[in-house]
C-alpha cells in the first residue's frame, strides 16, 4: 500500500509519498511499517479520524498538519484541500 507513488481511495483522497519518505521506509523496523499501514489506511478514509489525533502544526511548520505512528515517529503532510469546481 504504502510503496507507490500514490494511493487513491473510493473516497477520492489521494495520498502522494515524496522520494525521501519512501527512502525513509527501507530503514524502518517492520513493526513500525506494520504500525504505519494500520494509520494511513485509516487516514486515507479520513484524515482527521479521531483514532490518529491529527493536529495542526505551530510555528516554522505552521503549514503542515501530524499524527503520530507510534511514540518515536510520527507523519507531516500538507492537506491541499478540494480540487471542487464550483458552479454559479
Amino acid at each position: 500500500m504504502i510503496f507507490g507513488n500514490h494511493y487513491k481511495t473510493k473516497t477520492m483522497t489521494e495520498i502522494y509519498y515524496s522520494p525521501r519518505f519512501k527512502k525513509s521506509l527501507k530503514k524502518l523496523p517492520l513493526s513500525v511499517i506494520e504500525n504505519l499501514n494500520f494509520k494511513l489506511s485509516l487516514f486515507a478514509i479520513n484524515p482527521f479520524n479521531p483514532s490518529l489525533k491529527t493536529h495542526k502544526l505551530t510555528g516554522k511548520l505552521s503549514q503542515y498538519y501530524s499524527f503520530s505512528i507510534t511514540n518515536s515517529y510520527r507523519i507531516i503532510f500538507v492537506n491541499i484541500g478540494t480540487h471542487e469546481i464550483y458552479k454559479n
